[in-house]
């Protein structure tokens, strides 16, 4: 098995681990025992868990922009692409979606250096595409000319809720709940005159 190979399979194993345990309840030997590889070579690939664990969160964005990025190509309505990104979440599995919820709990725990990179790559990788469907619907005339950060935030602090397991879900997240979300932000939920 070539480092490319081990790298990925640490990543993903830490993505389900961290999801799991959080930052401190996961321990590099731990990591090591379920990859199957020695603390040594976790270390090879890792200094140290923060380094794993920014690997893993920045992991997860690049994944998550590539998809942005896709769905933003074939779909050419803004309605379209904030269903299809909506669903696109939620149709991933807990331990992907967890990684935002595990960022945010646990990010105060790391250096203010991680911490730094974590929040520049979240923006760029992230908010930004988020924000740039929202922009783009307003310049085409899909949505009310408004503050494209405020409505950003409004989207996500929709879904943010479905990323947590503990929170009491009257629908499980997929599709139903996704474009029910959707319809909300687009639609508001005042009756139609």
């Amino acid at each position: 098995m070539n480092d490319l190979d081990v790298r990925s399979r640490i990543i993903a194993a830490g993505r389900q681990l961290f999801s799991e345990y959080g930052y401190h309840g996961l321990s590099m030997r731990r990591i090591a025992e379920v990859v199957g590889v020695s603390k040594a070579a976790l270390y090879y690939h890792f200094q140290d868990k923060e380094s794993l664990f920014l690997a893993v969160l920045s992991s997860y964005l690049e994944a998550l922009e590539a998809e942005i990025e896709r769905i933003v190509q074939e779909e050419k309505s803004t309605a379209g692409r904030l269903r299809r990104l909506v669903l696109t979440i939620f149709s991933q599995p807990y331990e992907e979606r967890a990684g935002m919820r595990v960022a945010s709990q646990d990010m105060a725990h790391l250096s203010p250096k991680a911490r730094e990179t974590f929040n520049r790559l979240y923006e760029e990788k992230f908010i930004r595409r988020v924000q740039a469907i929202l922009e783009h619907g307003m310049a085409a005339g899909e949505l009310r000319q408004m503050d494209p950060q405020v409505v950003t935030w409004a989207l996500l602090g929709m879904l943010y809720p479905y990323f947590y397991p503990e929170f009491p879900l009257i629908l499980p997240p997929g599709p139903e709940l996704a474009l029910q979300l959707v319809e909300i932000f687009l639609e508001g939920t005042a009756k139609g005159k």
